[in-house]
């Protein structure tokens, strides 16, 4: 089955908010970055990442199946539940070989410049911290060559 795309709705808010607003998933990775106001989003764009319980026969939603949400830092958003920002930050990082990287470099340069050119406020994980040193110089200037 097929969700609906996100060029019916005039923003990614109402799109999630129409095909998972108050259902049993969680937004994460992409979606969620979109949810929180960090990443614009794509024009036409088609794919949803959710953390599920249960995995549903979708064809253009990017599933992660866990045994619950617990341990997820989760924020609501209306009917919408996302990642927070650092645990987004975090399973992207984890995820990196399968993930959306600019999206991941752009949302972590828009926090970047909007904290007084600081990454202070982001909790990055000790496993992870290797992967982050190795783009947050490409996020610093990621506006640079725009």
């Amino acid at each position: 089955m097929r969700v609906d795309t996100r060029s019916n709705y005039t923003s990614n808010r109402e799109w999630f908010h129409s095909v998972f607003g108050g259902k049993d998933v969680v937004l994460c990775h992409t979606s969620a970055l979109e949810c929180l106001g960090l990443f614009p989003g794509y024009v036409n764009e088609d794919q949803i990442d959710i953390y599920t319980t249960v995995r549903e026969p979708y064809e253009n939603v990017n599933q992660y199946v866990v045994e619950s949400f617990d341990g997820l830092e989760i924020v609501r958003i209306g009917e919408l539940r996302c990642t927070s920002l650092n645990q987004t930050v975090n399973d992207m990082l984890r995820d990196y070989d399968v993930i959306d990287e600019q999206s991941l470099v752009q949302a972590l340069a828009d926090y970047y410049y909007s904290n007084s050119e600081s990454f202070d406020g982001l909790r990055i994980a000790p496993q992870y911290a290797d992967r982050f040193n190795s783009i947050r110089d490409w996020a610093i200037e990621f506006y640079a060559y725009g």
